[in-house]
């Protein structure tokens, strides 16, 4: 019954999250980029689910590859207005999902979803205000038009998500769990720096889960 009412409760979220920054954008609260922010940031916590509410992995991919082909939809014909880029010719919102699919997969075969979780949030936090802080204060160009200020938000940040999941939900001692976030944070920011096209939305979780389950692994 959990896992019925986690596919039902996952697409109320996720289009919560839509809808309430198609309004904020419609009534000019934040713009174009804040609108597809906040919903990367929003729905990246969709992944609590499949932590609280979802023990069978059948049932765990069916909202990501939903999403695969009505975000694809949405690339094509602009349905959701809040997540699109007007001059975006990129696969991001694409690969988002596509990257919570095989990540859903990982946790449900060998890899401990929080460590999995914790891509995901890097991702959503991480490189969500990165782009904003990156956006309106960034100077100094790097990589792919990403900017110093950018990347050193993404570094705070993903460290400060990495460091909070691993001590809430993981028993590790307080050393071992900030040299892992710094790993985390560190592979987070530079993935993300060299990464072109979007595909960063599939490669900063997908990386940065995989370097923190070896690690694990090891220690």
């Amino acid at each position: 019954m959990n896992n019925i009412l986690g596919v039902i409760l996952s697409f109320v979220f996720v289009f919560l999250i839509i809808g309430a920054s198609t309004i904020l954008q419609k009534k000019q609260i934040i713009g174009e980029e804040g609108t597809r922010k906040l919903v990367h940031i929003g729905v990246s916590n969709w992944w609590f689910f499949v932590i609280f509410m979802f023990n069978n992995m059948y049932y765990a991919i069916i909202p990501p590859i939903i999403f695969i082909v009505l975000n694809y939809l949405s690339y094509k014909k602009n349905i959701f207005k809040s997540m699109e880029r007007k001059e975006d010719n990129n696969l991001g919102t694409v690969y988002f999902p596509i990257a919570l699919l095989i990540l859903v997969i990982f946790s449900f075969t060998f890899m401990d979803p929080i460590l999995a979780g914790i891509g995901i949030l890097v991702l959503g936090y991480g490189d969500g205000i990165a782009a904003i802080i990156g956006k309106k204060y960034g100077k100094i160009k790097l990589l792919n038009n990403k900017t110093l200020m950018g990347s050193a938000t993404m570094f705070i940040v993903s460290f400060i998500v990495s460091l909070v999941m691993l001590m809430a939900f993981m028993n590790l001692s307080v050393d071992v769990a900030i040299v892992l976030s710094i790993v985390a944070a560190s592979v987070g920011m530079l993935v993300e720096l060299i990464t072109p096209f979007g595909l960063d939305n599939l490669s900063v979780p997908i990386i940065v889960s995989i370097c923190l389950n070896i690690l694990i692994a090891i220690i």
